[in-house]
């Protein structure tokens, strides 16, 4: 064997529904979703929460914005994504559609508006990147104006990026048919979507290699 690996610590959250993960040095953060905050963990608590959106005004399990991307710069937490700039329960489902924000938490300021289900900012080679979900799209985000350029419209629910070189691996999902996923660009555009993994050329938006799941596997998410 390469490698053996093993668990070395279990720590029960409850049911809090995490989206993306990172380490910061030794410390895991992650986006909890139900309590609209970016988190860490410790031995004591469920969570800790480090950040909170400036327009959510409590700790509560009823999922306000749908917080669900975390994308890190030089070594600190620095962007998020979320469904709505909402403070309501489950208020984000009401525009879906066009709703979505891009984030940057080191000042709170709102980078982008008026995103189809946006996930995974990421930052690579100066470049700000995430996927615009609801329209199956992967964008390249200009930072002053907030303007999105989109690379490339792929065949499935973007949902989890990362990068090599000028590649970039993007995941793809089928998404469910339900009230979640209904009137989203993707589902008026798309009869039938794929799940697997595709990697798209940065430079030309093209599609150099992809992996197809065509059975089992439905749904991707990083």
């Amino acid at each position: 064997h390469d490698a053996c690996y093993l668990p070395r610590k279990n720590h029960i959250t409850g049911d809090i529904d995490i989206h993306e993960m990172a380490y910061i040095e030794d410390e895991l953060w992650f986006i909890n979703t139900r309590f609209s905050c970016l988190c860490t963990l410790d031995s004591i608590h469920s969570f800790i929460p480090r950040w909170l959106p400036p327009f959510v005004t409590a700790y509560d399990i009823s999922d306000r914005t749908h917080l669900n991307g975390l994308g890190i710069r030089e070594g600190q937490p620095r962007y998020i994504t979320a469904l709505g700039a909402t403070n309501s329960k489950e208020g984000w489902r009401k525009n879906k559609a066009n709703g979505g924000i891009l984030m940057d938490i080191s000042n709170n300021e709102f980078i982008a508006k008026g995103l189809s289900m946006p996930h995974s900012p990421r930052w690579h080679d100066q470049h700000l990147w995430l996927l615009e979900s609801g329209q199956g799209s992967l964008a390249q985000v200009d930072g002053a104006t907030g303007q999105l350029q989109t690379v490339t419209q792929l065949p499935g629910f973007t949902r989890g990026l990362d990068f090599y070189g000028s590649l970039a691996f993007v995941g793809l999902s089928q998404v469910r048919e339900t009230a979640v996923f209904s009137g989203i660009p993707l589902t008026e555009r798309l009869q039938e979507r794929i799940c697997g993994v595709w990697v798209i050329d940065l430079r030309s938006g093209q599609t150099v290699a992809y992996l197809k799941f065509e059975a089992a596997v439905q749904e991707i998410f990083a």
